[in-house]
């Protein structure tokens, strides 16, 4: 080869039009919402001309009619918009991927304009979706200019015929002849479905015919809401509305907890309604469902690029015109622009907790043990989100109040959190503590034993600790005596030889004894207990290493205990087994074996009683 050769790729239609049918969309059912959005366009187009001064209005509103005829197995979508002559059908219709929204954009558009006059389209390909469930496919359009009115019809190879239509008003009719494998396109319930779900917010009105008769006194109504709450400004929306508007795009009969509304103009350009809805994270999937709209239109569910997987618990809506999308409209494609609209949503959700909090207490106290878990998975799960509301992280007492941490913390000595993980298991070390007048946060999710840990690592010198890890707090000053043979009775009382006992004065003298189990130690064994049972084990409970039975001195029971040891050490035995499992029933379950030596033990000394 002497010379270096140039030219273009061909491509024949007869091979690229089985690859649009089968691959350019992931679902069939979006062929509805393209040739919709091009009918939006075509009207947004009129409209804008008109303001230019470059076209002229009539009298007539705007309007897009989706008619289905059963009998001729068509579904036909009809505008008035700016329509297209003969040249503009040939050059934006029988050219694939030639964009006309792009042209006219760059004839008409400023380019700073950020909303791009709300066109939708982009890509020049929405229309050939018709050809997913179509064997053939008319277009009747008559041009705003006057321009004689066109006739196009095309079949599935391309293959099409161009001639002068007797269509008289401006706009565009398309009429798609559904292929018979397609014949659940001819169904209204189906059609109607899928205007719901991508068009339910289109900016032009649209009105479905199912082919049905209509009584004459029936007065057609649109299927969609052409001014959807988000494009509302936020001061002109009540309490009332976002409850309307959230049962309206969601079955939930509960109203949701409070919503964020989203306006973002620069250097973002985007708008939305995000909810927090009202579930119950022990029974219920906490899945939400945050809708993905491109100008009003339809995207998809759940885009995780934009909303965090730890925020999916979130239900709403996102209006995002400068979204970077591929072809088919159906998945984004990740750039700068995407990182810094998801960085700006959770900085948004994280400013609404905590101006919840500092200026709507009581409110944000009624709602705090809906949103707790996900608050702190959100936390667990990002530094700059955490960073954000750990001013808002509130803790529940015991008593019913709430308290943040540092509210908890104040007049503290020690900067400890005392908090129980089963307020009635645990009901004796709780009145304990009340009773020095300590509060006690609840913490009883599994979550809480990771957020514990996490929390300590992130505020500087605050610990955690469980109701029966520590025991300081209680003792008095004055130090017990020893009494080794009180303790050797309890060691061989409880079976276990590993269990350390003590001796102590607590100032509750009404309680014998208690256990006392190491927080680091519990943790650690609660971490191992959560993955064997994950792994399908059966996990019987067992108490920690490093735990120690605390025999109170100050109580009179264990007075009397003391002088029986030495005068009857069968029944002083008796009595020491039955006070170790009473303190055992305050931390845990007991087994099947100790819970009926537990019950034979209490019959004995019932009877023991009535004598």
């Amino acid at each position: 080869m002497d010379e270096k050769q140039k030219g273009g790729i061909s491509v024949n239609t007869e091979n690229i039009f089985p690859v649009i049918k089968k691959w350019l969309y992931s679902e069939k059912d979006i062929f509805l919402r393209e040739i919709v959005s091009n009918a939006t366009d075509a009207i947004t187009k009129h409209k804008r001309l008109c303001a230019l001064g470059e076209a002229t209005a009539d009298d007539a509103p705007y309007r897009i009619d989706v008619t289905l005829d059963r009998v001729a197995k068509t579904l036909t979508v009809e505008d008035n918009g700016i329509g297209m002559s003969e040249e503009e059908l040939k050059k934006y219709i029988c050219s694939i991927a030639l964009s006309g929204a792009v042209d006219f954009l760059q004839k008409y558009e400023s380019s700073t304009d950020n909303a791009k006059g709300g066109i939708i389209g982009h890509f020049g390909l929405g229309f050939y979706s018709a050809f997913m469930v179509s064997d053939t496919v008319e277009i009747h359009t008559r041009s705003h200019t006057g321009a004689p009115a066109v006739h196009w019809v095309c079949n599935a190879e391309g293959e099409y015929e161009l001639e002068q239509s007797d269509r008289e008003g401006r706009g565009t009719e398309v009429i798609l002849h559904i292929a018979e494998e397609e014949n659940a396109y001819l169904n209204p319930v189906k059609i109607r479905e899928m205007l719901q779900k991508y068009c339910a917010f289109m900016p032009v009105e649209i009105y479905f015919d199912d082919g049905d008769e209509k009584k004459e006194e029936e007065t057609p109504a649109p299927i969609n809401d052409t001014t959807p709450l988000w494009q509302k400004p936020i001061s002109d929306c009540t309490e009332e509305e976002y409850k309307e508007f959230y049962h309206k795009v969601f079955p939930d009969m509960r109203d949701p907890l409070f919503q964020i509304h989203l306006n973002a103009d620069y250097p973002l350009n985007f708008k939305g309604i995000l909810y927090f809805p009202r579930l119950n994270p022990h029974f219920e999937s906490t899945e939400g469902e945050v809708k993905l709209y491109y100008n009003q239109v339809f995207v998809a569910d759940n885009v995780s690029e934009v909303i965090p997987e730890y925020l999916l618990m979130l239900r709403g809506v996102l209006d995002c015109p400068e979204l970077p999308l591929n072809v088919s409209r159906s998945y984004l494609q990740t750039n700068s622009y995407v990182s810094k609209l998801s960085a700006h949503i959770v900085k948004k959700v994280a400013d609404k907790l905590v101006q919840l909090c500092n200026n709507e207490r009581a409110e944000y106290e009624k709602v705090w043990n809906d949103i707790k878990t996900f608050v702190e998975f959100a936390a667990l799960h990002d530094e700059k989100f955490f960073d954000r509301v750990k001013g808002a992280l509130l803790l529940k007492r015991t008593d019913g109040k709430y308290q943040s941490i540092n509210e908890y913390l104040e007049g503290s000595a020690d900067k400890c959190v005392y908090y129980t993980t089963d307020k009635a298991l645990q009901a004796q070390y709780i009145a304990m503590y009340e009773a020095e007048n300590i509060p006690v946060a609840e913490l009883d999710t599994m979550l809480d034993t990771q957020f514990v840990a996490f929390l300590e690592a992130k505020l500087e010198g605050v610990k955690f600790r469980r109701v029966d890890a520590d025991l300081s707090a209680l003792g008095n000053e004055e130090k017990a005596e020893e009494n080794k043979e009180l303790c050797e009775l309890f060691q061989k009382a409880s079976g276990n030889e590993t269990l350390s006992v003590k001796v102590e004065n607590l100032k509750n003298a009404d309680v014998p004894a208690i256990l006392n189990i190491p927080e680091d130690f519990r943790r650690m064994q609660d971490t191992m207990r959560m993955y064997r049972m994950m792994e399908g084990e059966q996990v019987e409970d067992a108490l920690p290493h490093g735990t120690a039975l605390i025999l109170n001195a100050a109580s009179p029971l264990m007075q009397k205990l003391t002088a029986l040891s030495g005068a009857d050490a069968e029944r002083a035995l008796a009595l020491a087994s039955y006070i170790y499992k009473l303190s055992l029933l305050s931390v845990q379950k007991l087994s099947a074996a100790q819970m009926q030596q537990f019950l034979a033990e209490s019959y004995r000394l019932l009877t023991d009683l009535a004598q």
